[in-house]
């Protein structure tokens, strides 16, 4: 199968080509193969863009509420019968097995976008204030979006979707790793009716397009998932035009287990959690905090998951995990991993090289880690990669020390059999998100979190706030 010419970009409505030509090829990650070539975009392309969704903006902005609610129906309506291309795409361009793109990967774009048109039938846009004074919400003009290529599908809507539902117009730049989703939901967008110029779309690397948006005084707004680097990198280019920020960036997220719990099904879940999308979660629970008692119990339970977890091809059926993204990310993995080594962690499962019988494609061994200190690299840095740093604690005080003991606080993790204890403890974790006994966040909820994981929230009508300006009006007594 040869590569498709993916060179274009979606601006003003129309696919064009792009300033000037600078290839750059899509990579299958389990078979290292060119599955696409896009083009990458210069400030020249960002500009247009922009000037795109500006002249976009005063039409935009004025459509009622009812107007964007049929909009975001007929793109949910339009997006289901793409599903199944959606999570063929996901699978070749990022690696997810294809379980995990047609439950999960291609699925939270039906999912969040229920959320927002929920949270958007229920959104007062104008409201009065018990002083009398009239409170208007307002869009924020035009928006830079940047998504990351781990779940490319999950963060293009959760910025997309609440910029239509506000009246905002955009411009997003996908991970250059994970371009072909993007350029589909671009086609399914322009499909369901969405105006000329209110969504655009160009490829390119951060430092270049990302900062050529950053930094565009005509951008009023920039949400941005992905590194912490990146995160700041976007903030500092922001500052200049004082524009606002929304960073959803990384995570180094505990897992408390405490001994009054089932521990082998919280040690199994936990672990498998941390496997999940080969470890490429930034709220993957990747630092397990066991309680001393049934610390050597976790331990063998977690090392027998890692073993019996397979890794195979993402295009087969099946419960295994895939490869790595790309070249770069699976040598960063291995890095980390011998460091874990060299720093004296005890290698329970896994460790470096590729798993026997994979010698094409980014596949990682899945890796467990016990006897693991706070101080050390595999606790502190986040690996994005399949690998569970297990650390043992004597007492609820430490529990919570150990799990703030990080620069992050985007999710926690607890299994008590102790309501009385989940919701002590639960008060004392520093992070957006804390998930107690295997629950997870229902649609709507605000994801996001504290620290350096990021600013603001994504998700339902908390989502909303940052593509909203707020306005008082008042007017004098009668």
């Amino acid at each position: 199968m040869s590569a498709m010419d993916k060179r274009k970009f979606f601006i003003g409505g129309k696919w064009l080509k792009p300033a000037c030509a600078q290839d750059f090829e899509v990579i299958n990650p389990a078979t290292e193969q060119s599955i696409a070539t896009i083009s990458m975009g210069s400030e020249d392309d960002a500009n247009a863009a922009v000037a795109a969704a500006k002249a976009a903006l005063p039409a935009f902005s004025t459509t009622s509420k009812a107007e964007r609610l049929e909009l975001l129906e007929a793109i949910l309506a339009v997006y289901k019968t793409r599903y199944n291309e959606m999570a063929d795409i996901i699978s070749a361009e990022m690696g997810a097995p294809k379980v995990l793109s047609e439950k999960a990967q291609a699925a939270v774009g039906i999912g969040h976008l229920k959320g927002f048109i929920e949270a958007l039938k229920e959104f007062e846009f104008t409201s009065v204030l018990p002083n009398g004074d009239i409170l208007a919400r307002e869009p924020v003009g035009v928006c830079g979006l940047i998504t990351p290529w781990n779940w490319p599908v999950n963060q293009m809507v959760l910025k997309i979707a609440p910029a239509l539902a506000t009246g905002c117009t955009m411009v997003l730049k996908p991970s250059e790793l994970t371009p072909l989703s993007a350029m589909l939901y671009a086609e399914i967008l322009h499909e369901a009716g969405v105006p000329d110029g209110v969504f655009n779309l160009i490829n390119g690397e951060g430092p270049v397009v990302g900062a050529a948006l950053s930094r565009h005084r005509d951008v009023r707004m920039m949400s941005f998932t992905g590194s912490t680097r990146g995160g700041v990198a976007v903030t500092k280019d922001a500052a200049e035009t004082v524009k606002r920020v929304s960073l959803e960036l990384g995570g180094k997220s505990p897992n408390i287990i405490f001994a009054d719990c089932d521990v082998e099904k919280a040690v199994k879940r936990g672990t498998r959690h941390v496997f999940n999308n080969t470890g490429q979660s930034c709220n993957a629970p990747t630092r397990m905090l066991v309680e001393r008692s049934v610390y050597d119990q976790a331990l063998e339970v977690a090392a027998k998951v890692a073993e019996q977890t397979e890794v195979g091809n993402p295009a087969e059926e099946g419960r295994h995990i895939g490869p790595l993204v790309s070249a770069l990310q699976y040598e960063r993995v291995q890095t980390l991993i011998q460091k874990g080594i060299d720093e004296g962690a005890n290698l329970l499962a896994g460790g470096v090289g590729k798993p026997e019988g994979r010698n094409v494609g980014y596949f990682c061994k899945p890796t467990v880690f016990g006897d693991v200190s706070n101080d050390m690299t595999i606790a502190q840095e986040e690996i994005f990669g399949p690998v569970l740093s297990i650390i043992p604690f004597d007492s609820e005080e430490e529990a919570i020390e150990i799990a703030n003991d990080t620069p992050y606080g985007l999710a926690a993790y607890m299994d008590t059999g102790s309501e009385e204890r989940a919701e002590r403890v639960a008060a004392k974790l520093q992070a957006g998100m804390v998930r107690i006994n295997g629950s997870d966040l229902s649609r709507g909820s605000p994801f996001g979190g504290y620290k350096m994981s990021g600013i603001g929230r994504e998700g339902g009508h908390f989502g909303m706030d940052d593509f909203l300006e707020t306005k008082v009006i008042t007017r004098p007594a009668s």
